[in-house]
C-alpha cells in the first residue's frame, strides 16, 4: 500500500505550483527544510525521484509528473466531498469559487453584493482573468463556474445564459464620425480599430461580425485589457468593438461616444458555465439559480443606443 498522508500531497502540489522548495516553503509558512524532508520522505515511500535539477530550476521526472495527476484528483474527490457536507448543512453555509471574465468584471461585484447580502454565511472566492484561463480553469475543475461570453462548444460543458451583452462602437467625442446617423459597415474600413488579444470572446465576436458583412477592418494596437482599450480611444488613436458594460462612466462623462453604426449593436450573452458532471455544492447552486432568475433584473441599464445623453445633458435630464 502506499503510505502518502495527504500533507504530504499538499507539500508536493505546492511546489509543483512554485517550481521551487523555498517559494513553496514561504506559501505554505514552512521552514525550506521541512519540504525538502516531506519530499524526500514521499521519494522514499514510492522508490522513486520525483524532481530532478537541471541548474537552478527543478523539474518533475516521469514519476512527479504520475503523481501530481493522482495529487489533482484526489484534490477534486476531497472537495466534492466538501460539498455533500455543505448539502446536508444546508445552503446558509458554503463556499463559492466564482471565475469570471475581465469584462463581466464591469458587473460581477454589483451581483456578488446582493448575492451576499441574501446569504451572508456564503464565503465567496473571485477570480477575475481573460477567456483562455477560464477555459484552463474548467478543464482542470480549478472553480466552480466561471461567468463568461459564448462557451466553446464540444467542452463538456454546460452553459445558460443569463443576461445580455451588446457589443458597441466607441469613439473620442471629437471624431468625425461622433454624432452622425446610420453609419454604414464600408465606412468603418477607412478607420483604425483598437483590438483586445486574440482569444478574446470580445475580439472574435466583433472578427466573425464584419466578416459575415464582408468588411475589412484595419487594427492597430492590440491590448489585453477594456481600460487599456478605452484610454487608447480617448486619446484619439482608434475606434474599439467593447461591451456596454464596459463604457457606462465613460459616455456618462462624455469622455466616449457611441457610433451609430447599421447593425449595431452586436448582441452577445452572457453565460453561467461549470463541467457538465460537476457536482455542485449548495452554495453554487444557489449562485446559479440567482443569477438565471434575478441578474437581468438587478443589472443597470446599458446606454446601447448612439447619442445616449452623457455629462450635464443626462443630469439635467433625470432631473
Amino acid at each position: 500500500m502506499l503510505r502518502v498522508t495527504l500533507r504530504q500531497l499538499s507539500v508536493f502540489e505546492a511546489v509543483v505550483r512554485q517550481s521551487s522548495f523555498s517559494r513553496a516553503a514561504a506559501a505554505l509558512h514552512l521552514t525550506q527544510p521541512a519540504v525538502s524532508m516531506q519530499i524526500k520522505q514521499m521519494e522514499e515511500t514510492i522508490g522513486l525521484a520525483l524532481f530532478e535539477q537541471l541548474g537552478k530550476k527543478i523539474f518533475l521526472t516521469e514519476a512527479g509528473r504520475e503523481l501530481y495527476h493522482y495529487s489533482r484528483l484526489i484534490a477534486q474527490q476531497l472537495e466534492e466531498a466538501e460539498s455533500v457536507f455543505d448539502r446536508l448543512k444546508g445552503v446558509d453555509y458554503g463556499n463559492l469559487k466564482l471565475s469570471v471574465a475581465s469584462t463581466a468584471n464591469y458587473f460581477a461585484p454589483e451581483l456578488l453584493a446582493a448575492f451576499c447580502a441574501r446569504y451572508p454565511k456564503i464565503t465567496v472566492s473571485l477570480d477575475v482573468t481573460n477567456r483562455e484561463a477560464l477555459l484552463q480553469q474548467l478543464a482542470h475543475n480549478e472553480t466552480d463556474m466561471v461567468i463568461m461570453g459564448q462557451p466553446p462548444e464540444g467542452h463538456d460543458l454546460v452553459a445558460e445564459s443569463f443576461m445580455r451583452n451588446p457589443l458597441v462602437v466607441i469613439a473620442n467625442p471629437g471624431h468625425p464620425l461622433a454624432g452622425q446617423k446610420k453609419i454604414d459597415l464600408p465606412r468603418l474600413a477607412q478607420e483604425v480599430f483598437l483590438v483586445r488579444e486574440p482569444g478574446s470572446g470580445t475580439r472574435s465576436a466583433m472578427e466573425r461580425f464584419f466578416e459575415e458583412h464582408a468588411v475589412a477592418l484595419r487594427t492597430g494596437m492590440v491590448m489585453n485589457t477594456n481600460e487599456a482599450i478605452k484610454q487608447a480611444v480617448q486619446a484619439g488613436m482608434g475606434l474599439a468593438v467593447v461591451s456596454a458594460h464596459t463604457v457606462a462612466l465613460e459616455l456618462e462623462t462624455g469622455r466616449l461616444v457611441l457610433l451609430d453604426v447599421e447593425a449595431f449593436p452586436i448582441m452577445r450573452f452572457w453565460y453561467v458555465v461549470h463541467r457538465q458532471n460537476k457536482r455542485l455544492s449548495p452554495a453554487a447552486t444557489a449562485f446559479k439559480t440567482f443569477l438565471l432568475n434575478e441578474a437581468a433584473t438587478l443589472a443597470k441599464p446599458l446606454p446601447t443606443e448612439a447619442g445616449a445623453p452623457s455629462g450635464q445633458a443626462a443630469r439635467r435630464r433625470r432631473k
